[in-house]
């Protein structure tokens, strides 16, 4: 970091004492420690850009460490997805690292610590020790077999290594403080019996560490300086702390804790997500519903909109929730200028220009993007016969109502002045057909072209029009307020999509590839599903719609 620079959170405050100081010899080194029990959500967006963007702003490294030291929970796909996620939103890991790369070193700790009768063999079963763990206004109580001689907590710790005993009928314990305040300091557990296949060493070992004690072991062999996480790892760091320490790790790093990121109707749990996956309430991982940075990326977030979104809700110590509106207004902030405005019509109905000749069309060029000219123009066909979307039409109107009506004009985008001359209804009453006649004289550069009309509608061009399915989307989550006891499954939004299959869209959406982004003219952004898109059949995902409460609620206050 430079003498001109300026920490601008607490997190760089510490940093420059730091090396003010010379703790580190002004070393900063992160690292990302995600589990691979599943998908990145946005929250962890938020631990990326902060553990990443970190070292970047102070010239240090940041390491991709996947801590898979649950192998019954973990798979190659996590480890996968999260690694091609981080490339994504931008960062690139200084180096890409396994706590299983580190379970014999780790292994040899907990032999020190038992050498040095910081740590124990303990018989008691899971219920048992919860009953001696004592409660936040009693002691807890200590193991019976807490006094065992060194020699026989190795030996036995040995043999668990050796798959001698069965699974849950032996822990390794470290020895600190039953009646310690922090309930994390009650003799926690360092090492238990699993036989569960892992991901990178197979079936070598039946005993794993647990993540408290694994960690800051695996952030000292790693040279991390400055171990950043989560706020509920708080009451943690004594702990972290005393295995450092126990373990005679000469410089320790300093774990530093944040504020997590809770976004409004947005579930930001892994566990939560894995029940919407598995329970069958979403297509999957990345379903565009998702919060996971697949689901978002599916859907149309752009790395680019959620590292903008990070960045304005800063690094606090205190945990908040931020409304889902800001992560919307980033979105449109970043696609208005880039995204090609084109016209799509969900809910379509035919409107037959009467008294425009029945063999004519016409090609009318179209800005592709107001806001960036260089993003030059379309050539769009006009006819006799057109869409408008049914929400532009009304038989009985009410108050301030300026689209289409019977008697009414309104002016079609980059096209013609029309007027509604009659509507034929289906057995339902539904409007069928809208019938209307045409001003001639009022397309752009014609002498009516300056005629003014309070509305003004997008359209496409029934004979060249290509049909799309178009996928709306709500929060996936119903108000928590409703039952502020559910559980997060019985809170899932059933209305969260909106399936229009019957849409039509400008024949230059035909061939939109997955990924591809636009602004449909008075509708929203959407995005070329990459699963379901097909060569000239594409699936359309909402991104957002154009209507901005962020923006708004910031003008009022």
């Amino acid at each position: 970091m430079t003498e001109t620079m300026h920490p601008t959170n607490f997190i760089e405050e510490a940093i420059v004492a730091d090396n003010a100081s010379g703790r580190y010899d002004g070393r900063v080194q992160t690292r990302f420690p995600p589990e691979p029990n599943g998908y990145l959500h946005i929250g962890h967006a938020k631990a990326l850009c902060v553990d990443f963007g970190t070292a970047e702003k102070f010239g240090g490294k940041c390491n991709l460490r996947f801590d898979d030291t649950n192998p019954s929970k973990e798979d190659t796909e996590y480890v996968d997805s999260i690694m091609g996620d981080v490339k994504w939103l931008g960062f690139a890991w200084d180096k890409l690292c396994y706590a299983s790369e580190y379970f014999e070193q780790l292994y040899q700790y907990a032999l020190g610590l038992i050498e040095a009768g910081k740590a124990f063999v303990c018989d008691l079963s899971a219920e048992q020790m919860r009953a001696y763990r004592g409660t936040l206004t009693e002691p807890g109580k200590e193991s019976p077999y807490r006094n065992r001689s060194a020699s026989e907590n190795r030996k036995l710790f040995e043999e668990m290594r050796a798959g001698k005993y069965p699974d849950g009928s032996r822990v390794l314990r470290a020895k600190i403080d039953m009646a310690s305040p922090n309930m994390n300091m009650r003799d926690p557990v360092l090492y238990r019996i699993v036989r569960a296949h892992h991901h990178r060493t197979g079936d070598e070992w039946c005993i794993y560490p647990m993540y408290d004690f694994a960690h800051p072991l695996e952030d000292a062999i790693e040279g991390v300086t400055h171990s950043l996480c989560s706020l509920e790892f708080e009451d943690h760091r004594p702990l972290y702390d005393w295995v450092l320490e126990a373990c005679g790790i000469a410089q320790p790093p300093r774990q530093i804790e944040f504020a997590r990121l809770n976004i409004t109707r947005t579930p930001m749990s892994k566990r939560y997500l894995r029940r919407l996956v598995e329970e069958g309430k979403v297509e999957g991982w990345d379903d565009p519903r998702m919060p996971t940075l697949a689901g978002m990326r599916r859907r149309g977030y752009t790395a680019s909109a959620i590292r903008d979104f990070c960045s304005r809700v800063g690094v606090a110590k205190a945990n908040s929730e931020v409304d889902a509106a800001l992560l919307e207004h980033c979105i449109r902030e970043d696609l208005k200028a880039k995204a090609p405005r084109l016209m799509a019509v969900l809910r379509p109905v035919k409107v037959v220009l009467e008294n425009y000749p029945a063999d004519k069309e016409e090609i009318l060029p179209m800005e592709n993007n107001p806001e960036n000219p260089e993003m030059g123009t379309r050539m769009v066909s006009f006819s006799r016969e057109l869409y408008i979307d049914r929400e532009d039409f009304a038989l009985d109107p009410p108050p301030k109502f300026f689209r289409l009506a019977p008697g009414r004009e309104v002016r079609l985008k980059g096209a013609y002045i029309i007027k509604c001359e009659d509507v034929t209804l289906d057995e339902a009453g539904l409007v069928q057909e809208i019938r209307c006649s045409v001003d001639m004289e009022s397309k752009s550069g014609m002498p009516g072209a300056n005629r003014k009309v309070k509305g003004t509608l997008h359209w496409v061009d029934a004979r060249t029009c290509v049909p799309a399915t178009v996928r709306l989307y709500d929060a996936l989550l119903r108000d928590p307020s409703e039952s502020a006891d559910a559980d997060v499954v019985d809170l899932f939004n059933e209305d969260s999509i909106e399936v229009l299959e019957n849409a039509m869209v400008e024949r230059a959406l035909a061939q939109a590839k997955g990924g591809d982004t636009f602004q449909f003219l008075r509708t929203g952004y959407f995005c070329a599903d990459s699963v379901h898109t097909k060569p000239g059949a594409p699936v359309f995902n909402r991104v957002v719609n154009l209507k901005d409460t962020w923006a708004k609620l910031q003008k009022k206050g």
